[in-house]
């Protein structure tokens, strides 16, 4: 109660301010992107809180105003216009060269920051900044697409929302049946891995008594997950998708279950895109449900294989015989799983193929291709299994030809697989993957000698 009083009257304060400020000069009223510069410049040049946050949050409304032009002139701005003073900081290097130490070396690391960095802080101040610069960050990353001058302002605004998205801020709170009908609808629009269809498809995802939804929340965006995982309890580690979401099912007792399975996690602010929560929220909900449930003893994820399909079409890495060729191509029609006898020789192709696209092909930055496996095998996890025809959904078989793979989280392996893999881009593995990777060196061995 006491934060939402301070609140109220902090926006009450401001929107005072805003009203004064708009009757004391009317120049300011222009609504393009030059107008907004220069009602930066005057942020940055105030001093008063009061007036300063009502001027930050005019900023935030002007901007929001703004069609998809003005706000890309706007960015220009920022990227062009307010980077570090140039006066101050050949100062500071002089300074620095004519004597180094400690002191000198603190004014010169202040006066190299880029004053955007302060404007916004200073914006962030206004009732909602936080939330209105997420969204800003959203604007930026569609207006960015590969525009090198906008580069340095997105590290800047990047490098001030790591700070204040930290973990220590983070609070994890289990989303259930009880959860506000707010927060539930954005379960429903940001589910990404497995689409939510309704409100009767959510509740079998999180009422049950085998069935666990964690999210983290910020303080500043208090009814908006940031990041959530969904969960299942099961006996042992599943090799499909379909059976932990029919609608059937039957619950498994939570005395039964021994295997926490992370079958999705999804992102909700793209503004927050490259500030990472996963990891933390994927150990934390272990330790949760640790504390909860002590005879759980396997935690792993059921995650699909998004990149693989558009590999296997465009490797050039991988010799294939003509009829291997040919046997691919049946993964361009839609109902290629319906085809019968090609599923088994697809089989016998596909999962040496997929172990070989998780431990030796690699992009052009000489990393792992899927973007899945970068983050659980970034996190600690070792590649535990592949499951052929684990997501039969047509999102499945376009994207990951139907594979799953199983990720393991084995706690006391987590620092030595993250450490392998971070500095050795070692992609660590169980025996039964390691075989399939096998096949393919024996396929690929009796090719030569055909």
């Amino acid at each position: 109660m006491a934060n939402a009083f301070f609140s109220d009257l902090l926006a009450t304060i401001s929107e005072r301010g805003r009203n004064l400020l708009r009757r004391g000069d009317p120049e300011d009223g222009q609504s393009d992107a030059s107008g907004l510069v220069k009602l930066c410049e005057a942020l940055l040049s105030g001093r008063g809180e009061a007036s300063g946050t009502a001027m930050a949050r005019e900023v935030l409304d002007r901007y929001h105003d703004l069609d998809e032009a003005g706000r890309r002139a706007f960015f220009e701005a920022l990227a062009r216009d307010f980077g570090p003073d140039r006066e101050k900081l050949a100062e500071a290097i002089r300074a620095w060269q004519a004597l180094p130490g400690d002191g000198h070396g603190s004014d010169l690391h202040f006066a190299s920051e880029p004053r955007r960095q302060e404007l916004i802080r200073r914006l962030n101040r206004a009732p909602g900044g936080t939330g209105a610069l997420v969204a800003m960050r959203s604007d930026l990353l569609t207006h960015m697409n590969g525009r090198k001058d906008l580069a340095a302002l997105d590290r800047d605004v990047v490098h001030l929302l790591g700070s204040w998205f930290n973990r220590g801020f983070l609070v994890l709170r289990r989303i259930d049946w009880s959860t506000p009908a707010n927060i539930l609808e954005q379960i429903i629009r940001y589910e990404a891995v497995h689409e939510i269809r309704d409100w009767d498809d959510l509740r079998r995802r999180i009422d049950p008594v085998d069935r666990r939804c964690y999210a983290f929340f910020h303080p500043a965006l208090a009814d908006a997950p940031l990041i959530f995982v969904e969960v299942a309890l099961t006996e042992t580690i599943p090799g499909a998708i379909a059976p932990l979401l029919a609608v059937n099912r039957q619950p498994v007792p939570t005395d039964r279950a021994r295997t926490a399975v992370f079958y999705s996690i999804s992102n909700t602010q793209r503004g927050l895109g490259g500030i990472s929560f996963g990891n933390f929220l994927i150990k934390q909900v272990v330790e949760e449900l640790r504390r909860e449930l002590p005879k759980l003893d396997t935690f792993v994820t059921l995650s699909p294989v998004p990149g693989f399909a558009s590999w296997l079409k465009q490797a050039s890495d991988v010799p294939l015989s003509e009829a291997e060729r040919e046997l691919l191509k049946r993964l361009d029609d839609p109902n290629w799983i319906e085809s019968g006898p090609t599923v088994d020789g697809l089989r016998e192709l596909l999962e040496p193929l997929a172990a070989y696209y998780f431990l030796r092909a690699r992009n052009s930055k000489g990393r792992i291709i899927d973007s899945v496996g970068r983050f659980h095998l970034g996190n600690g996890a070792r590649l535990e299994r592949i499951n052929w025809l684990g997501d039969l959904s047509p999102k499945g078989l376009r994207e990951s030809a139907g594979i799953m793979v199983n990720y393991l989280y084995r706690l006391e392996d987590i620092e030595k697989n993250h450490e392998a893999f971070a500095n050795d881009g070692e992609v660590v593995a169980s025996s039964a993957v390691k075989k399939l990777l096998k096949n393919e060196g024996r396929r690929l061995l009796d090719m030569r000698l055909g």
